[in-house]
Parts: C-alpha cells; sequence; structure tokens
C-alpha cells in the first residue's frame, strides 16, 4: 500500500476531490463540516479491482492550520497537487509544494479543480500557472488533469492516472526495523488506547512489542487494522491504526513514534539540510533568516519540535546540501534517511529541510557487490570506529533490522571487518581494531624488553599509556586473547612468547629475603621484613619482580608471611597425604602433621580453605577433591 496526499490553498476543494475518489468524506470534525473547511487530517481509503489500494491523506490549506498539514505530508509518496481552476496559483499552493518538496513525495499529479466554472482559455492559462509555479519542484513534469466534483468530469481519468502512478511507486523497504510516526491518538470502549499513522517503513504484526516514545515505554501491539479491516500483518506504506493496552489516552499525543526497539530517541541529530530556493523571494528570505545557530520550528514525522539549527560552517547560500546539527528541547525518536522540515519561529516561515543522518543512511549504487543492508552496516562501523556497539544500535544507525544486522556484523567478524567484544556482545570496525591491536602489541613488546622481569602490564598501566577508556580496553584486550594475538595470566597482559626472566641481582635478593631454614625448612619470612627489604634496596624493578614471583606461585603471600613455592607445595602434600589417611582433619592435626605451630597453621589452612584445596566443617576440614595418599 501507498500513501497519497493532497495539498494546496484553502477552498479549493481538497476535500470534495477525495469524496469524489473514494465515497468517503475525510472531513472527520462537525466544525468541518460547518465551516467548509478542513481543520485538521483526514483520512480515506482508495481501493482499485485490480487490488491497488492507497490511503489518502487530505490536508487543511489554511495557513494558520500549517502545522496539521506538516503532521500528515511525511507519510505522503503520490501528490495531488490541487489547484482551483477559476483561481490559479495561490500563497498556500506555493508554500504545501515547498514543503513538499523536502519530504517523501516521489511522484505528482496537478489536479485542476472547479473545471466546470470556466472556459478552455481560463483553464490553459491556469495550467500555465502552475507549470511555471511548479518549475524545479517535484511536480514540475506531473501531468495535469482537469475535473469536476460536481459534474463528475475528469474523476475517472485522475483515477487511472493515480492507480498507474501507484503501481510505478516502488515498495517501502519491509525489511526495514518498524517506524510509525504517530499522527492521531484516541480509544474505544472495551479495546482502549488506539494510534494511528502511516508506516513509514518495516512490517508489524500482531503480538510484537515495540517501543513508544514518548513516554518511553515497551507496548504491545494486540490488534491492526488498516482502514476498519483487521489485518495479522501490515507492511511499509500502510495507513494503519494499531490497539496498544496497557497505555492512556493522556499519555501519548501527536508527535510520537511507535518503533522498533533499536530506535531511541535523542536531542541532537545529525542532518543534511538543504535551504529553500523554490521561489525567488521566498529562498531570499529563507536565507536572510539563517544564521550559524539559527532557532527552528522543526517537522520531524507527524510531531512539532523547537529546537536550534546549527552549521558546521557558515549557513548555505544556494539550495545544496549542508551538514549541520539540529539540536532539540526535546528528545524525539529519528530513523536514518527521515526527511525534516523547519520553519523560523516567527514569523513561521519555511526555511528548508533535509533528512536525518543518525550516522548513516544505507548505501546506494554499491559496486562491490555487497546486498546495500551490508554496506550500510560496514559504513556505520567504519564511522564509530573503535565505540562499541550492539547489533540494535548499529542495525537503528543503519536502518537494518536488529536480528539481521546480527547476522551482518558476525559475518564481517569472520572476514576480520569487525571485530567482536563480549559482556555484553558488541562491535567495532574491524581495521580501527586491527589497528589499536598493533599499537597493544607494540607496547607491551616495548615493556617486555624495558623491563624482562615483569609477568606484563595491566590493563590501567595500558590505558593510561594509550589514553583509551580502561573498561572498554579490558573489553578489547580480551578480544584480542581470545583471537591468539596476545597472553593473558593474573591480571597481566604479554606477548604470546614473553616469559618473566628476573635479572641476577633479582634473584639474589630474594634468595637472601625469603631463605629456607634446613633446620625448619616450612617456616615463612614475615612479610613485613621483606617489603622493608624491598624498600631499602636500590636493585631496578626489584617490586615488579617481587609482584611476578607472586603472580606465578614462585612466592605465597599467606596472612602476614611469605612462602616460597615449594614450601606451600610440601605444606599441601603433608596435609592431603594426613586428609586420605585418616579422614577430615582438626587444626590440631593438621599443625602436627605440617610439624608447625598453631601461630602458622591456623593461617595457612585458612589460606587452603580460600583456595579451593580444603572445605571447612566445624572444626575440622576435608578435601574438596578427594587426592591420592603418596
Amino acid at each position: 500500500m501507498h500513501v497519497v496526499g493532497t495539498a494546496g490553498h484553502v477552498d479549493h476543494g481538497k476535500s470534495s476531490l477525495v469524496r469524489a475518489l473514494t465515497g468517503t468524506d475525510p472531513d472527520r470534525w462537525i466544525e468541518e463540516r460547518l465551516r467548509g473547511m478542513t481543520l485538521d487530517l483526514g483520512f480515506a481509503h482508495l481501493r482499485y479491482d485490480d487490488g491497488v489500494e492507497a490511503g489518502i491523506v487530505d490536508v487543511p490549506g489554511h495557513e494558520r492550520f500549517l502545522h496539521n498539514m506538516l503532521a500528515g505530508a511525511a507519510g505522503m509518496e503520490l501528490l495531488l497537487l490541487v489547484v482551483a481552476a477559476n483561481e490559479g496559483v495561490r500563497p498556500q499552493t506555493v508554500e504545501h509544494l515547498a514543503i513538499l518538496d523536502f519530504l517523501n513525495v516521489r511522484r505528482a499529479i496537478v489536479v485542476l479543480t472547479k473545471r466546470d466554472l470556466v472556459d478552455d482559455v481560463v483553464l490553459a492559462q491556469t495550467e500555465a500557472s502552475v507549470r511555471d509555479a511548479t518549475r524545479g519542484t517535484i511536480a514540475q513534469d506531473a501531468p495535469a488533469i482537469a475535473v469536476s466534483t460536481l459534474t463528475g468530469e475528469g474523476i475517472g481519468t485522475l483515477r487511472a492516472a493515480i492507480h498507474d502512478a501507484l503501481v510505478a511507486l516502488p515498495p517501502r523497504p519491509a525489511d526495514a526495523p518498524a517506524f510509525l510516526p504517530v499522527d492521531r491518538v484516541f480509544a474505544l470502549a472495551g479495546r482502549g488506547t488506539i494510534v494511528t499513522g502511516t508506516l513509514m517503513q518495516g512490517t508489524l504484526h500482531t503480538g510484537d512489542t515495540l517501543r513508544l516514545d514518548p513516554p518511553g515505554r515497551d507496548v504491545r501491539v494486540r490488534s491492526l487494522q488498516v482502514f476498519g479491516a483487521a489485518r495479522d500483518t501490515v507492511s511499509g506504506g500502510s495507513r494503519v491504526a494499531v490497539n496498544v493496552p496497557g497505555i492512556e489516552v493522556s499519555e501519548l499525543h501527536r508527535g510520537a513514534v511507535l518503533a522498533d526497539h533499536g530506535f531511541l530517541p535523542n536531542a541532537s541529530l545529525r542532518v543534511r539540510f538543504r535551504a529553500l530556493g523554490n521561489s525567488a523571494d521566498a529562498g531570499e528570505a529563507a536565507h536572510a533568516a539563517l544564521r550559524r545557530r539559527t532557532p527552528v520550528r522543526a517537522y520531524l514525522g507527524a510531531g512539532e519540535v523547537l529546537g536550534t539549527l546549527v552549521f558546521e560552517g557558515a549557513p548555505p547560500t544556494d539550495g545544496e546540501a549542508v551538514g549541520a546539527t539540529l539540536h532539540l528541547r526535546r528528545e524525539t525518536t529519528t530513523y536514518p534517511g527521515e526527511a525534516f522540515v523547519v520553519r523560523a519561529l516567527s514569523p513561521k516561515t519555511l526555511l528548508g529541510g533535509g533528512t536525518v543522518d543518525a550516522g548513516a543512511a544505507l548505501v546506494e549504487n554499491s559496486d562491490d557487490g555487497h546486498a546495500p543492508d551490508v554496506d550500510a552496516i560496514a559504513h556505520v562501523l567504519a564511522e564509530t570506529e573503535l565505540t562499541a556497539r550492539t547489533p540494535a544500535e548499529l542495525g537503528a544507525r543503519a536502518n537494518v533490522r536488529e536480528e539481521r544486522a546480527a547476522e551482518i556484523l558476525s559475518e564481517l567478524a569472520a572476514h576480520g571487518a569487525a571485530r567482536r567484544l563480549q559482556k555484553p556482545v558488541a562491535y567495532l570496525d574491524g581495521p580501527a581494531a586491527d589497528a589499536l591491536s598493533a599499537r597493544v602489541h607494540e607496547t607491551l613488546a616495548r615493556r617486555e624488553t624495558e623491563s624482562p622481569w615483569t609477568l606484563g602490564t595491566t590493563s590501567l598501566a595500558l590505558a593510561r599509556e594509550l589514553a583509551a577508556d580502561e573498561q572498554f580496553l579490558v573489553r578489547f584486550l580480551a578480544s584480542d586473547v581470545d583471537e591468539g594475538r596476545i597472553a593473558a595470566r593474573a591480571g597481566y597482559y604479554a606477548t604470546l612468547g614473553h616469559r618473566a626472566k628476573l635479572s641476577e641481582e633479582q634473584r639474589a635478593f630474594f634468595e637472601h629475603a625469603v631463605p629456607v631454614d634446613a633446620a625448619q625448612p616450612l617456616v615463612p619470612s614475615p612479610l613485613d621484613d621483606v617489603v622493608t627489604e624491598l624498600r631499602r634496596t636500590k636493585i631496578a624493578g626489584l617490586a615488579q619482580a617481587f609482584d611476578t614471583l607472586v603472580a606465578t606461585g614462585a612466592l605465597v603471600k599467606v596472612g602476614g608471611d611469605v612462602y616460597r613455592g615449594t614450601q606451600i607445595a610440601e605444606i599441601r602434600k603433608r596435609l592431603e597425604a594426613a586428609i586420605v589417611r585418616d579422614g577430615p582433619i582438626t587444626m590440631a592435626r593438621f599443625r602436627d602433621a605440617v610439624g608447625t605451630t598453631r601461630k602458622y597453621a591456623v593461617p595457612l589452612m585458612e589460606w587452603f580453605d580460600a583456595t579451593g584445596v580444603t572445605v571447612r566443617d566445624g572444626d575440622v576440614r576435608a578435601l574438596r577433591q578427594r587426592a591420592t595418599a603418596p
């Protein structure tokens, strides 16, 4: 399904035209029918015998209700530019056309209404004036069809032209993440809250869980309807009513967005902006109003948000698209490539419009043989570089469903174009990640050459040297370890071939500082004495060497003492033998088995408990894993 939209000056017969085409009066309010003037959006269903169908959005023509017109304009793909044959082009004709030139309209048909009020000469003059006014716009080469809703003249021809235009329109991307700007909110007895809008892209299913912003809550799709007909599935381009239980009408308003979870609200949007340039006068006024920081009314989807348009350089002076940032006063949910319009605060003159960058849009005309969604994900990765992003975040920025984004990222990671991080799963650009890996390896190798006695380098030291966030770097280093680029041991990172090697001076120091008495071979050295000696001795790298010996188990800190690793091994051997031989052991039996005093036995047994060798049950200990007696 596609959306047809009307546009044109007030009282040029837009609503009458919709009635003639569909049999439905698009004016929903009694006040509209009494005044004979459309005040808000109206909707109708256009059907053909061969199954082609469309939703028609009828917009108000009066300038006072231009904000309502803009709320319905975003979803239009086929424009019916309505011009009364007896009046010709009027101010709102021009303004509506200028607005729609920035939005999603792909085709246009000029409809000259009130044909019954003019002769052929006037009709020809009106058509000529329309051709002049539409030069350089989406309607420049549009067919012009004269109709009369009173006599029916031309209605059949117009219906046929609309049919052909609808058939020629490309389908909306059904596989993209669902995105529905909400233009109406109401409640039905027994059903709850209903939101309606044009499904800009993606597919909706009953039972789906989506995010509604604002208020920023998950909602379940209880049911779907397209012009009163229940549907289980609705594809992009449809006018759809969505039943969302569990949320009050008072919590919602026009301008809310019902969308896939990957799309999150943002108050600062990267955009491509083009200044108004259709009319010389209007274009000059727009250019004159633009400053490097311009307060604006931004129209995104069905909503109006105040904000500030900030240009990277000087404001544009021609119709070329330029980069800018749109800072909004409240967060708004958008999708990549979404069209927008901006007007001045006062007077509310049209300034221009453009599209939301949001990091990337689908890459078009790729010549590398990849599908557009693959190129889009790769493009986003290249832009984000070393910012780890989840498949949902990358999918939203590339306008690709999360499930599909995860598939693409997995494939890219398999070929080295992406790097996968864990906890949570996230991805980096492959070349950027490889460059960081090279810097990590270079740093580790240099530090190992400078201090060969170290076991490696800590994540904190690496983060400081590489000017990186340590939390991110820990995840990144884990990927390097998983891929066999570097080694990790006891909280240190090292190159794969690195083996810590103490200097002769360092080795001699520890032989002296932690001696083994032949008469009492299992008695430790006081930790305080070892530390005092470390601080007093001027041997290079001695503290780092001590850390290395502790990390490798060559020295073991137990309570306030230091044991040689060989001493601990012998004590454990005696402990296990005693338990295997006589069963769970008391502290007294352990002391006797080791040949030590209670002063050393208590912290030793607690250390064996803490390291998983023994398990305590009351006053006795047993082995966690059964050992074999020597």
